[in-house]
């Protein structure tokens, strides 16, 4: 047996030890004795021996020597591979263990101090006898070997069996021999009897001096350097590799886009059509995304969770992905951003909001943060912002979900594969600069803080299925197949990780869980209820440690800011507010915008490719859920993420964007189950367990490790497919969707001459429809320009309707002509390619009208004169003369702020009291005020919807 000088090792044990996923060992217990031939009684940590008998099996133990320096007498230099002694070299690689210039003594190595005896260098093949630790020992030298020698070294043929192994490479030299024992701890005592007598083996490792030149033959230095550092980096190829596609392929794709169109290179915007981006993007472009997602196979293959280098390339994916627009357009993309920086403009200049002006600054709590800190900073410009807010909003949504899938029980791959679709099918454009991409982050990390502080694991099981000594013995109902599939459903292993904290962190982390409720019923209208969904869905399904006192005090928050602080905006449209209730049939038969409808030929791809990815998406998820199931797991916090966003149907139609917003609130849920599709298994319960987890192999089964393997390249493809049909679904609508310097340039023309207000004429193919304008509009002096309608034809000599707008027009009225508009009306409703210059020709050559500001991208148009005694009207009213209210609108006010402050003190108590189940006296006291305040709240909340909402606007 090989044994380094130093190690401490007992051979039973080494074999029965486990490691734990730290890496440290639990020595087994020791050997107990056994039948004939093994070792009988304890082992001294200082030695181990070996006894046999003739015809007895050989019992190898281990011996502790300490590091020592050896003597040596040389002998003559034999043939190559040869020892002195004529027995072969083995090829047994030199050991990296240094030998120390410690005397043999007793002590162990670890505490013996460095000898300072004098070396003396000898050189030449040889051998050498003696004893260590009293043990005879004789070796055989195979190389040239640095020690001290003395006079006392003796030299003669080495014993029977004695062996030396070296390469002669300036590594250590393996010896080896059949020593006669000796007296040590653990051996046969010297005086036993000769039939008890022993041989016993023994291992040294020697290092040899490092070769010169001139040692060597000519010419074979070099080469055998040259092969070890090519060794080194083949062998180290998993470290470096991965880092370097990813920054390769970053360079790369920067490069494509920003430097000046060519072959293979650069980008000519002129070019986009019907598919939008893709088509006017290089090749390299496409090659180079996928060197990054290849280079993120690379790592997650590794089954290591390389945090830093994974998350890198998730965020260099991400800038490819979502950056793609910023990197080759001027100006930020999508109009309705620029009605959101009119918002932050009016509120940063006037100091108030006005749902007057428009209903969603009914909820200004996203504009009003940001008029502050822009304020603050001195920003007056917020062009660079939204240029660049898609993609910092999906580098932060990174941030909470990966903290949501350290929450599940999945290997590191199916984590990172779900990270990285969360990025490759967010297409839907909702991360641009607006509540609702503001609000989704908050989302996002509302349910982390759920399931981190406040997750709960009923203890139904361990990792692998097995129930808990308590569970074991109840009996299962044999009768109902509800009840079975609820008992078959309750016994699977959760799919949540719940990890114990201190009372003192989790009632910090519920009043930042308040407040991001807070912060998102002041910012958006759908988000908060999403959020409350999930709360309850979590409470229902128990896999929240949190009471139901918090669902009611956060839905009380939600409705009292409607009832409350919405006013201007429902009162005399209560049908607007709940009209839409319970239509789920209806509101999923809308439109879902622009972004999902097109009737141009050009433009069916587009179509295609999203209803392809949500279709790829959603089968996906199924398919994870069915495969965790049949291995015993229940994914209860991911199935509802992916569910309860789809209860929204039954809210509102959202202007026919609710289906866009549900797909975006059930991703989550939807990745992280979509990821089960291809690495369904759970962790290893042990690091000294196999990697993963699986079910028995049926008959048609691959093996755990070709399994491995399909399931990674299948995930590769997909996420390749998935990336390239992502380009297509989220720049599809780049014809219209993207804003020119020109047009941005032709509003800011109208900006400059609408004192005291001003009136823009936009093109729509239908009167009434609720249509937004396909230009940067309402960036500035949002209370003075109103925005109008103004209908045209597929015929673009036909502008009588436009001249008949003007007519009934106040003067200051304009009409903007884009390249955004005519690619609007293109792809949407079917205009010939060429209506846009044949419509300006129009315009051009009627009489009564003037071009003001030209551009190749825009144009602006007014009346050469208006009627005379028409002056320019002043600017409408922003606010009312009140906020309407109702008789019982004081008691209610008093009762909100009881119920909130009780069932706040309710949930702290349930945090720090022990034992949910037994309410304590405090809580019944605070559950007596809460519940009549909660009442009387809620009934004057109704109240003021009738009362208020049957007046007049």
């Amino acid at each position: 047996m090989r044994q380094r000088a130093g190690d401490d090792v007992t051979t039973g044990a080494a074999e029965t030890a486990e490691v734990n996923e730290n890496g440290s060992t639990r020595s087994a217990p020791p050997v107990p004795a056994g039948s004939e031939g093994e070792a009988t009684g304890p082992v001294s940590p200082g030695a181990s021996g070996s006894s046999r008998e003739e015809g007895a099996p050989e019992v190898t133990a281990t011996v502790r020597i300490p590091a020592f320096r050896v003597p040596f007498h040389p002998m003559g230099r034999p043939d190559a591979g040869t020892s002195a002694s004529g027995i072969p070299v083995s090829d047994t690689p030199a050991s990296d263990t240094p030998v120390s210039d410690i005397p043999v003594s007793d002590t162990p190595a670890s505490d013996t101090p460095a000898s300072d005896t004098p070396e003396g260098n000898v050189s030449g093949r040889g051998a050498f006898a003696g004893e260590i630790g009293g043990v005879g020992v004789r070796v055989i030298e195979g190389e040239t070997t640095k020690g001290r020698t003395t006079p006392a070294d003796a030299a003669g043929a080495p014993p029977e069996g004695a062996r030396a192994e070296g390469d002669g490479s300036g590594g250590e030299t393996v010896v080896a021999g059949a020593l006669p024992a000796g007296p040590s701890a653990g051996a046969p005592d010297a005086t036993a009897s000769p039939a008890e007598e022993t041989d016993t083996t023994a291992e040294v490792r020697l290092p040899a001096p490092p070769r010169t030149p001139a040692d060597d033959p000519p010419g074979t230095a070099a080469p055998a350097v040259r092969r070890s550092r090519v060794t080194t980096l083949m062998r180290t190829a998993s470290v470096w590799l991965p880092p370097l596609l990813t920054v390769e392929g970053l360079i790369m794709y920067v490069l494509a886009l920003r430097v000046a169109p060519g072959p293979w290179r650069g980008v000519d915007l002129a070019e986009v059509d019907g598919l939008g981006l893709v088509s006017a993007l290089p090749g390299t472009a496409f090659a180079a995304i996928m060197l990054m997602i290849v280079a993120f196979f690379v790592t997650i293959a590794q089954n290591t969770d390389r945090k830093f280098l994974l998350l890198f390339q998730l965020a260099a994916i991400t800038f490819a992905l979502h950056g793609a627009a910023a990197l080759v357009e001027n100006e930020a993309r999508f109009h309705t951003a620029y009605v959101h920086a009119g918002f932050v403009e009016y509120i940063s200049r006037t100091g108030e909001s006005s749902a007057i002006l428009d209903a969603r600054l009914a909820w200004p709590g996203f504009f009003a943060l940001v008029a502050f800190v822009t304020k603050a900073a001195g920003i007056t410009d917020l062009t660079t912002i939204m240029q660049w807010t898609p993609l910092l909003s999906n580098l932060l949504y990174l941030l909470p979900f990966v903290l949501i899938l350290r929450q599940v029980v999945a290997t590191t791959r199916a984590r990172w594969f779900a990270a990285l679709l969360f990025v490759i099918v967010q297409w839907i454009g909702q991360d641009y600069f607006s509540s609702q991409g503001f609000t989704y982050a908050v989302y996002l990390a509302f349910v982390a803080i759920l399931l981190r502080w406040f997750g709960r694991v009923d203890p139904r099981g361990d990792l692998h299925g097995n129930l808990r000594g308590d569970l074991r013995g109840k009996p299962q109902p044999s009768r109902g197949l509800i009840r079975r599939a609820a008992a078959r459903l309750g016994g699977l292993t959760p799919g949540e990780l719940s990890r114990p904290t201190g009372v003192y962190d989790r009632s910090i982390m519920l009043i930042v869980l308040i407040g991001l409720f807070g912060i998102a019923t002041a910012s958006h209208q759908i988000t908060p209820f999403m959020m409350l969904g999930i709360l309850t869905g979590l409470l229902l399904f128990r896999r929240t440690s949190l009471s139901w006192g918090l669902p009611f005090l956060l839905g009380l928050v939600a409705l009292s800011w409607i009832s409350y602080q919405t006013v201007a905006f429902w009162s005399g449209h209560i049908d607007e507010l709940f009209g839409d209730l319970g239509r789920v049939l209806d509101n999923l038969q809308s439109n879902t915008g622009d972004r999902i409808d097109g009737s141009d030929p050009e433009h069916a791809p587009v179509l295609t490719a999203r209803l392809g990815i949500c279709a790829v998406i959603l089968a996906l998820a199924a398919t994870g859920l069915l495969r965790r199931l049949r291995r015993g797991v229940g994914d209860r916090a991911a199935l509802l993420l992916l569910c309860t966003p789809v209860l929204a149907l039954g809210l509102q139609n959202y202007g026919g964007e609710i289906g866009l917003r549900i797909y975006l609130f059930a991703l989550p849920g939807a990745c992280v189950l979509a990821a089960y599709a291809f690495f369904p298994n759970l962790p290893a319960a042990t690091a000294g367990a196999p990697e993963e987890t699986a079910p028995a192999r049926g008959r048609f089964r691959f093996g755990p490790a070709l399994t491995r393997r399909i399931s990674l390249v299948s995930a590769a493809v997909c996420a390749l497919a998935l990336s390239m049909a992502f380009l297509v679904a989220r720049y599809g609508n780049e014809q219209f969707e993207r804003v020119s310097a020109d047009e941005v340039a032709a509003m800011h023309y109208i900006y400059d001459h609408d004192k005291p207000s001003a009136r823009v004429l936009y093109l729509v193919p239908l009167i009434g429809e609720e249509v937004t304008p396909a230009i940067p509009w309402g960036e500035k002096d949002f209370d003075r320009i109103s925005y109008e309608q103004a209908l045209v034809s597929r015929d673009p000599a036909q502008i009588s309707s436009v001249i008949d707008k003007f007519r009934v027009s106040p003067p200051n009225t304009y009409l903007i002509t884009t390249r955004g508009q005519a690619g609007y009306l293109q792809l949407n409703h079917n205009f010939p390619d060429d209506w846009a210059s044949r419509f300006r020709t129009a315009l051009d050559a009627s009489p009564e009208l003037k071009r003001v500001f030209t551009s190749d991208d825009a144009a602006v148009y007014t009346m050469k004169s208006f009627p005379e005694g028409v002056e320019i009207p002043e600017p409408g009213a922003s606010t009312g003369i009140g906020d309407p209210t109702s008789p019982w609108t004081p008691i209610g006010l008093g009762a909100l702020g009881v119920t909130w402050i009780a069932l706040f003190a309710y949930e702290l108590s349930v945090l720090r009291g022990r034992g949910r189940g037994r309410v304590s006296r405090a809580r019944r006291w605070i559950l007596l005020v809460a519940v009549p305040a909660f009442l009387v709240a809620l009934v004057v909340i109704a109240e003021r919807f009738v009362v208020i909402g049957a007046q007049q606007p």
